[in-house]
């Protein structure tokens, strides 16, 4: 499997969720909450090899009509990311409480969408809660059903 395959995966399994807060029309702040973590990290990191100074906050909360935008602008840095540098290079960053690390991309990539799938699983839950159908975001699924 490609660097490509699992930026898509996650993509698409991101995109799984965006869909039901975009057609929920009651408060869902906790899944909000959640998901608007996700969209940061993913915003910190792709800044973070880029170089760039982050615009959100590890906890910001995003209203979910901005998610899909946010989405995709983290994923247009990703890719510019991985275009601009190799994933054996070693970037040097600092977290959001200012202590300075050092790691591969290939890592920090690892990270990031095991991140994500992790916190996906946790608004999964929370939807489910609220009475939304689960979306299927399984990568084994998506692949068979040619969504990836």
């Amino acid at each position: 499997m490609t660097e490509e395959e699992i930026i898509n995966y996650t993509k698409v399994a991101d995109q799984c969720i965006i869909e039901i807060f975009n057609r929920a029309t009651t408060a869902l702040p906790e899944a909000e909450r959640l998901f608007s973590h996700v969209l940061n990290a993913q915003h910190i990191w792709a800044k973070r090899i880029l170089g760039i100074e982050p615009l959100y906050g590890v906890w910001e909360i995003h209203s979910r009509q901005d998610f899909k935008k946010i989405s995709e602008e983290n994923f247009k840095m990703i890719h510019e990311a991985l275009n601009d540098n190799m994933l054996d290079q070693v970037i040097y960053y600092q977290n959001s409480k200012g202590i300075r690390y050092e790691n591969q991309i290939a890592d920090i990539l690892f990270h990031l969408f095991n991140h994500s799938t992790y916190h996906r699983g946790q608004v999964v839950t929370l939807l489910k809660e609220a009475g939304f159908e689960p979306p299927v975001t399984d990568y084994i699924i998506l692949k068979r059903d040619h969504l990836l």
